[in-house]
């Protein structure tokens, strides 16, 4: 089994719960969606785009 860094996330998880959870911000709308984000920026995971972004 893989032991991934991050926790796989929805990709149906709104932004604003990433950045309260990872203390982050991103400078997006609150209520756009992961996957959508993460298609947006080019990366295929949450923790990818968390090391890079």
């Amino acid at each position: 089994m893989k032991n991934p860094s991050f926790r796989s996330k929805r990709t149906d998880t709104k932004m604003g719960t990433i950045e309260k959870k990872y203390g982050k911000d991103f400078g997006v709308r609150s209520d756009k969606k992961l996957g959508k984000y993460l298609k947006e920026k080019g990366y295929d995971s949450l923790s990818k785009l968390l090391k890079n972004g």
